[in-house]
């Protein structure tokens, strides 16, 4: 049992509630026990241990949506514990870990390796998502039911479309049974097939296949009248272009229950990261232009967008290190999701407890988690942060074993001082460091 805790003096940031105030939180047994701007230290037990977190931001653990592991299959591009590692690290408290590894997440027993895995390492929460088709393969219903019993949040093919439109209605229409979300990869196959960065005037310079904005809105638009007829609850992984944007707008506009995410990396960079042959910058869908990233923006500040997600994909030297049309695609974020989205709040484009909320109430209301709120016996899963602390992302600074992030050399504003889970301390940063 871990001795009792005070964090005093700090920015209280619970964006389910609206909490914005400075205050103190008292953790006991886990959970929280008690907060606010009353809390100080006289008055407190003898054996409660004081934390000053003066200028610090205290808010929910972050829970992010979309993580890939590695494990199993992919060890030597990241494992379990290098993935949590790397997540505490950045404040994130709870994960839904994509289930296109190898094996594929198709089936009771390989969930409960992962949700096994996980729990022997009493750190960051790990909460599996299931294949919505066999082997993700788009062709079969997984059994849902018994991989919804067996702890599946939700249902995706992870970074693969489900292209065919019976499967995709078939699936819908049987996850309504069980009230389970069903996640897509919007990107049509076909048109996709062969691209390595957007279609358009840079990609045609550089010489590279591209892949049309179009091949997202296309999947967007027939599953959403697939929605419209099973009433299933269905969420975009991450979508990438104004397009998508202003469809989801419409679709929410006539009540579809209907959700979308978008990563840090399409929020700040565009397809110029590519000039140059950057296979860093190679991720699926691929960045886009300017104006799409500022309707990302716009979508996200208006509620069009519920949630970021890092979409976390490790990759190792030999699948970056080649030609750009021959590298995989994808890039590490566990570390720097907080930081990156930091910078719509330092650029005045989003309020601090509107961007939260799409970090942590949102994603755990959509995934069903106990989790991503400041109240009196909620677990006691915190992110404590520097929103002002200057760092400099670099490779050899990141825990992840992967090491492709999209970020090198970028400075941010916003760091990670300390995250709990259940009231114990997973990480906590010792020095401010460089990287």
């Amino acid at each position: 049992m871990t001795r009792p805790a005070a964090f005093l003096g700090c920015r209280l940031l619970d964006p389910e509630s609206g909490r914005d105030e400075i205050g103190g939180l008292l953790v006991r047994d886990g959970r929280i026990a008690d907060l606010g701007p009353h809390l100080r230290a006289e008055g407190l037990a003898e054996d409660v241990e004081t934390i000053d977190a003066t200028g610090l931001c205290l808010a929910p653990g972050l829970v992010d949506m979309r993580v890939r592991l590695g494990e199993p299959g992919a060890e030597h591009r990241e494992r379990i514990d290098s993935a949590v590692a790397a997540a505490a690290a950045g404040g994130v408290t709870s994960l839904a870990a994509l289930p296109d590894t190898s094996p594929p997440l198709d089936d009771p027993a390989m969930l409960e390796f992962v949700a096994r895995r996980a729990r022997k390492l009493k750190s960051v929460k790990v909460h599996p998502y299931a294949c919505l088709t066999r082997g993700g393969e788009g062709r079969q219903l997984a059994e849902m039911g018994l991989l919804r019993e067996a702890g599946a949040v939700a249902f995706t093919d992870g970074g693969r479309a489900v292209a065919d439109a019976r499967v995709m209605m078939r699936a819908l229409a049987y996850a309504t049974a069980f009230d389970a979300l069903v996640v897509q990869h919007p990107e049509e196959p076909a048109l996709a097939a062969g691209g390595a960065m957007n279609a358009g005037p840079v990609a045609t310079r550089l010489g590279l296949p591209g892949i049309p904005p179009c091949a997202e809105v296309i999947v967007i638009e027939r599953d959403l009248r697939l929605v419209e007829a099973t009433g299933a609850r269905y969420h975009l992984g991450c979508i990438s272009t104004a397009a998508s944007v202003d469809v989801v707008r419409r679709a929410k506009a006539r009540g579809l229950p209907v959700s979308c995410g978008v990563t840090p990396h399409h929020l700040l960079l565009t397809e110029a990261e590519v000039e140059g042959y950057r296979t860093y910058a190679k991720v699926s869908p691929p960045l886009r232009t300017e104006e799409d990233r500022a309707a990302l923006i716009e979508g996200l500040a208006d509620g069009t967008i519920d949630v970021v997600a890092s979409d976390h994909t490790p990759q190792d030297q030999d699948s970056k290190r080649v030609p750009f049309a021959q590298a995989a695609f994808g890039v590490v974020g566990l570390e720097t999701l907080l930081a990156a989205v930091l910078e719509l709040w330092h650029d005045g484009r989003i309020g601090l407890p509107a961007l939260l909320a799409t970090l942590t109430s949102k994603p755990a209301a959509l995934l069903g988690l106990e989790a991503g709120r400041l109240a009196i016996g909620a677990p006691a899963d915190l992110l404590l942060f520097d929103p002002g602390a200057r760092w400099t992302v670099t490779e050899a600074g990141l825990r992840s074993l992967a090491k492709n992030t999209a970020f090198e050399g970028r400075e941010f504003r916003g760091r990670t001082v300390r995250t709990l889970v259940d009231g114990r301390a997973v990480f906590i940063r010792e020095e401010p460091g460089p990287g």
